[in-house]
């Protein structure tokens, strides 16, 4: 089962899910506060044909010669950060499997991700997504070379998520979790909430925003993504939480 949550700076909430998607569910999304409206969607006859025929919520095969939906996380290479050097690397289930069932270990990140136990456990939800069509991509997070935080990805417009807000063209998700104990509370989270929204921005030229769905009761990490320069759009409706919706704008990414 996803994620529900993702704290940025209170502990290791991951501001998404399992899959690169929250479970479908029926009736309309209630959907509250400034959100502007949806703009229609049209896939490229290329990508219909590729989820054509597709359970929405199983990985679809991608093709070689399929366009990389998020524009190569991988080469996006270092940032600098007031907190230090970071930069995402794409996970690997030989090398990373390791930590990243540790960390799932951790009961603070086991409330909201659910991933808690067996490796075997972890290693299914990455490879969900590493086998999938490449709507999301599981990252670590290395701060001046060393791993310390779990990262998603995803393409926010291409996921059931897109039904439950008035989702753009390109919008991407994110979510997080920050491995270690002693990471949290320190005001990691918003620095890396910021500079992963700048890269996504700075590598995506379509992408004009940048969203994420913390649940609306985790009051510090909804304080850690205003902290980021996200602003708070409206509270959505998801299977699993009541969340706030929140976004980082690239034509207000300089002013907050």
């Amino acid at each position: 089962m996803p994620p529900t949550d993702a704290s940025a700076d209170a502990g290791p909430v991951p501001v998404h899910p399992g899959r690169p998607c929250h479970p479908g569910r029926s009736g309309p999304a209630e959907i509250t506060g400034d959100c502007e409206d949806t703009l229609d969607l049209r896939l490229p006859a290329g990508l219909r044909a590729l989820f054509a025929g597709k359970p929405a919520d199983r990985p679809v095969p991608r093709p070689v010669d399929a366009p990389d939906l998020l524009d190569h996380v991988g080469a996006w290479g270092p940032t600098p950060t007031p907190v230090g050097s970071f930069q995402l690397v794409p996970a690997q289930v030989e090398r990373d499997l390791p930590v990243i069932s540790r960390w799932m270990d951790d009961p603070a990140v086991a409330r909201f991700w659910q991933l808690a136990g067996s490796p075997t456990r972890t290693e299914e939800h990455l490879r969900g997504q590493l086998a999938g069509d490449g709507r999301s991509v599981p990252c670590l997070g290395l701060l001046d070379g060393t791993p310390m935080s779990y990262w998603e990805i995803y393409r926010a417009d291409l996921d059931p998520l897109a039904r439950r807000y008035p989702a753009r063209p390109h919008d991407t998700g994110l979510h997080l979790l920050i491995g270690d104990v002693a990471d949290r509370g320190k005001g990691l989270g918003s620095a890396l909430l910021r500079a992963v929204a700048d890269l996504v921005l700075d590598h995506r030229p379509a992408c004009a925003r940048v969203v994420a769905e913390p649940d609306l009761h985790n009051t510090p990490s909804v304080a850690a993504f205003l902290n980021a320069g996200y602003r708070y759009a409206a509270e959505v409706d998801l299977p699993a939480k009541r969340a706030a919706l929140m976004i980082r704008d690239r034509s207000l990414r300089h002013l907050m």
